[in-house]
């Protein structure tokens, strides 16, 4: 191919995006790479990720409590739409005790300033942040959680005989796995719900 000057032409995948360019004003980057927090509730992150499988491509919203790295809330559906992320803002608010009231960080995606998260957040008192435009680093937190969880679940399995549904229901069974049993060396070598057990926070 070198002799002849041949050049292969290959696409390269894009990675998932929800940018659509500057819908409304975005927050402060409130959360500043600060991902630690001294209680439940105090800070949470969310994004959406993509799986694409033979079947066809699924995609994951998850809230993410910084004490502990719980997964709060969760959304899996096959369009990243604006269903997927309030259906999961709402129940994540629903988890909440009075007096409550989390940092919502976030990246610029259209689905966190579209009027249904707003008025969602502003209802139930919650403070928004972004991450500046196109920079990871700001929801590295978020996206550490994502990675973990491609490695351990996605990655290592064939997903050819798999339907979307059937991958749905284990992603799910997953995610309650991560927050049940999952041991994470920095809560003790325990679980995030273990975790809180044992500082009865959880009845």
């Amino acid at each position: 191919m070198a002799e002849e000057e041949l050049v292969v032409q290959a696409s390269k995948r894009r990675r998932y995006s929800s940018y659509n360019g500057e819908v409304s004003p975005a927050p402060d980057n409130l959360i500043n790479r600060d991902f630690k927090a001294k209680l439940p509730n105090q800070k949470w992150l969310t994004d959406i990720t993509e799986f694409q499988i033979p079947s066809g491509k699924i995609y994951l919203s998850p809230m993410i409590d910084c004490f502990d790295g719980l997964v709060v809330s969760w959304t899996i559906g096959t369009r990243p739409d604006a269903d997927l992320v309030n259906t999961m803002l709402d129940e994540a608010i629903e988890t909440l005790s009075e007096a409550r009231f989390p940092l919502v960080h976030s990246d610029r995606g259209a689905h966190y300033r579209w009027p249904g998260w707003l008025s969602r957040i502003e209802d139930a008192n919650l403070l928004r942040s972004m991450s500046a435009k196109g920079c990871t680093p700001d929801n590295a937190a978020c996206e550490g959680f994502f990675g973990r969880m491609k490695n351990e679940f996605f990655y290592p399995q064939d997903w050819h005989t798999v339907t979307i549904e059937q991958f749905m229901e284990e992603l799910d069974s997953y995610l309650r796995w991560y927050n049940e049993k999952r041991i994470k060396v920095s809560l003790g070598c325990l679980s995030p719900l273990e975790y809180r057990e044992s500082l009865g926070l959880v009845a």
